[in-house]
């Protein structure tokens, strides 16, 4: 009889326990925001396009200006030698892009195969259209010393 209540005992006292550590738990974790649906404003810095010896590097800065993330954020560069269209390179971001949050995108294409030709950039994201404006410049953050990196 008397194990039977030292188990109740300590039974209830493991279930009081992890509890707590649940509820904590719950009180530091993000609070999730719903992304944008719908159009999307997206502020961009003119394309700087290095033409190298072997390939043409282009870096593009984004900043994310709409009321909630983008999912899907996706940038493609297209390439055209007279109406024929050629293959470009494309970004998508691994994550939402949150709001006024700024990165940089490097995109690359092989030199040879766009000699000549002219590039366009299309801006979309998972929920449906991108309004960009572009502005001369953006400025990154600076990294958190706090913080360890990956």
């Amino acid at each position: 009889m008397m194990r039977l209540g030292f188990n109740m005992v300590a039974i209830a006292l493991g279930v009081g326990l992890s509890a707590s550590s649940v509820v904590a738990e719950h009180t530091t974790q993000r609070k999730l925001v719903a992304p944008v649906r719908g159009d999307a404003a997206i502020e961009h810095t003119a394309p700087d396009t290095k033409v190298g010896a072997k390939e043409v590097v282009t870096k593009i800065r984004v900043k994310n200006v709409s009321n909630g993330p983008i999912a899907g954020f996706r940038i493609a560069e297209d390439w055209f030698k007279g109406n024929e269209a050629l293959s470009g390179d494309m970004y998508r971001h691994p994550r939402p892009l949150q709001v006024g949050e700024v990165i940089e995108i490097t995109l690359t294409v092989p030199r040879a195969r766009v000699a000549g030709a002219r590039n366009r950039y299309q801006f979309s994201h998972a929920n449906g259209d991108i309004k960009p404006t572009t502005v001369k410049s953006l400025e990154l953050p600076k990294p958190d010393p706090t913080k360890p990196t990956m």
